[in-house]
């Protein structure tokens, strides 16, 4: 599952993030409502931990704007002990779940995953990009009859392209978001990565999908 964590606290955030990661979950993390708004339109979570006080766009204007758009990933709320109407609000907006603070981690891992299984029968496994396929359980992609096994660290790069196709994908969101490095390591790690990518799904078919934005990025789409 990939899941988008929107909580302005840094540490509440780090720490989330942590133990989900710990239990196999790719996570994308935002501190602001506006950045959260962009990112779940931009990309398909399976999941959102949403923090209703954030600066900027609240969590239930975010939840009301997603879902008045047809969006209906699953939204565990996170709200202050005492504030039941916010509560009762998200839920009435469309919310799956919520949790108050202050919570203990193992709960709100379990409540994650609760969501995951909840949606797992009715949502495909299985991400497509014109004939490319990739298997986000057995972590197998495919394409032309031919199946191609990946490492952890290509799956993960493969998965966010995939997740957001025909949209550049800048090196910098590459680093932080399948490398989970907030900084730059100045290396050409990023290049042999997409080396690998492509002579495993592009070698020998047609037509290309993974193309270089010189200067600014990559992009995974049909056609040049």
């Amino acid at each position: 599952m990939r899941v988008l964590v929107v909580e302005d606290e840094r540490k509440t955030a780090a720490f989330i993030r942590k133990a989900l990661q710990a239990e196999g979950f790719a996570v994308d993390v935002c501190g602001s409502g506006d950045a959260a708004l962009d990112a779940a339109c931009a990309t398909a979570f399976d999941a959102l931990v949403l923090d209703i006080m954030l600066p900027g766009r609240d969590g239930l204007s975010i939840l009301r704007q997603l879902r008045e758009h047809g969006d209906k990933t699953p939204v565990l709320l996170l709200s202050a002990r005492g504030a039941v109407n916010e509560r009762v609000e998200g839920l009435n907006l469309g919310a799956d779940d919520y949790l108050p603070k202050p919570f203990v981690i193992a709960e709100l891992v379990a409540r994650v995953r609760a969501l995951g299984r909840r949606i797992g029968e009715t949502k495909s496994t299985t991400l497509r990009v014109a004939d490319l396929a990739l298997d986000t359980v057995s972590h197998r992609a495919q394409r032309g009859g031919k199946t191609f096994e990946l490492t952890a660290r290509e799956f993960r790069l493969l998965e966010f392209l995939m997740r957001s196709p025909g949209r550049i994908c800048g090196r910098m969101s590459i680093i932080e978001k399948v490398w989970d490095y907030d900084f730059d390591p100045g290396t050409n790690l990023v290049d042999v990565y997409i080396r690998r990518l492509r002579e495993k799904i592009d070698d020998g078919f047609e037509p290309k999908l993974l193309h270089t934005v010189r200067g600014i990025g990559y992009v995974l789409k049909e056609g040049a």
